[in-house]
């Protein structure tokens, strides 16, 4: 994808909110899209899961608020698909950072997709900010791959948290010749780009871009002898386990990132990112709604008519007891405080209890007479009356 592709990307479009959405509107609308779209719910569903990775990627960025911010300067310098310079005309200057965002190097194909050179190379050719480097000019550093991995939790480990192992495949600099691509370890500087790995065009209207080269493929070395490991890249895949720590409470379908964690950057740069893609097992006994549990109690017909105190099972903790009140109807919902899943600020959400009033399958004598005497004292009232007089209503 191109810088300026990705700038006219419209992200709150993708997620179906206003561009004044707040972050819950903005969670809340991730949350559904992601229910809906994700792979395990689309089995084989292409298009399911493109849509799926768009929406990561658009949740990526809106519901960071820095990055928010930054998209959305971004998107008001480019105007209606065009660059509007500052008023300092085209060598003003601006007041924002969009180093942190689009600066550096992205996988092509991994998470949020290619960006080539960032936003940051495209302004200093926009600009025309210095003429570029000479031939004996260090080539830059360039950052590392992000890479994008699957973890799949038990739901007692998705609402307590968990460290669980990952092994990870990524490009990262060729050992057999130190990452400069050349079997001597002496690689020359591209004459193309003269070691910036990027060259410039013309777009018209006196302005330019910039582009990877496509001659030392955005490196800035051209091997004059190609290491046979990694054919002149200066890249080879390796394997590694880490350590990963899930946070408590996270949801089935949420995209963790671990800054930092992900392939190591070539000549002095950063590594990349590790996103990792959460799935939650279900539970045979409670569910979750938000950041609260769930759960459905059967009682007999006499505790829901004449009240009791019941025990619930609480995940992973001593029962609570619950006072019944008489004349419980079946579906009622109690609220078990604080023994629902951790928030993001340490507190715990509730555990929700529905009723649910079971019918025996057998009776005994001694029982079916006294269901018989209940069912003669109570005769007159019909239950129904009032759905037959709302249907003459209507």
């Amino acid at each position: 994808m191109s810088t300026k592709d990705f700038v006219e990307k419209d992200y709150y479009k993708v997620l179906g909110v206003p561009k004044d959405a707040t972050e819950a509107e903005i969670k809340k609308a991730y949350r559904k899209l992601a229910r809906e779209f994700h792979p395990d719910a689309n089995k084989g569903d292409a298009s399911a899961e493109e849509r799926f990775k768009e929406i990561s990627e658009a949740n990526d960025i809106l519901g960071d608020a820095k990055k928010r911010k930054e998209y959305d300067e971004a998107r008001a310098l480019f105007g209606n698909g065009g660059f509007r310079p500052g008023p300092g005309g085209a060598g003003g200057s601006f007041n924002f950072d969009l180093g942190d965002l689009f600066g550096g190097q992205q996988p092509q194909g991994g998470p949020g997709g290619g960006f080539g050179g960032g936003l940051g190379d495209v302004f200093g050719g926009l600009f025309n900010r210095g003429t570029g480097p000479g031939p004996g000019t260090r080539t830059q550093p360039r950052r590392g791959q992000d890479i994008e991995s699957e973890v799949t939790l038990s739901f007692t480990e998705a609402v307590d948290g968990a460290t669980v192992p990952l092994r990870m495949s990524s490009q990262s600099p060729c050992k057999a010749c130190s990452g400069t691509g050349d079997k001597n370890g002496t690689p020359r500087v591209c004459p193309t780009c003269v070691g910036t790995g990027q060259v410039s065009r013309g777009s018209g209207g006196g302005f330019s871009l910039t582009d990877p080269c496509a001659d030392c493929k955005g490196r800035g070395l051209i091997a004059e002898t190609p290491c046979d490991v990694c054919k002149g890249s200066g890249r080879a895949r390796s394997s590694r386990t880490m350590q990963v720590r899930i946070p408590a409470g996270v949801f089935d379908g949420q995209r963790i990132r671990l800054r930092g964690k992900g392939a190591p950057g070539e000549r002095g740069g950063p590594a990349g990112d590790l996103y990792v893609v959460v799935h939650v097992d279900g539970h045979p006994v409670f569910g979750r709604k938000d950041d609260n549990l769930t759960v459905t109690v059967p009682v007999t017909f006499a505790e829901a008519a004449l009240g009791a105190e019941i025990k619930v099972p609480t995940l992973n903790g001593p029962a609570v007891t619950l006072k019944l009140p008489p004349g419980t109807p079946g579906g009622r919902t109690m609220r078990a405080r604080g023994k629902g899943a951790v928030r993001k600020d340490g507190t715990r959400g509730d555990l929700l209890v529905t009723v649910e009033v079971t019918v025996p399958t057998e009776l005994s004598d001694k029982a079916r007479e006294a269901l018989e005497m209940y069912r003669d004292a109570t005769d007159p009232e019909d239950p129904r009356a009032a759905l037959f007089e709302s249907v003459k209503g209507a």
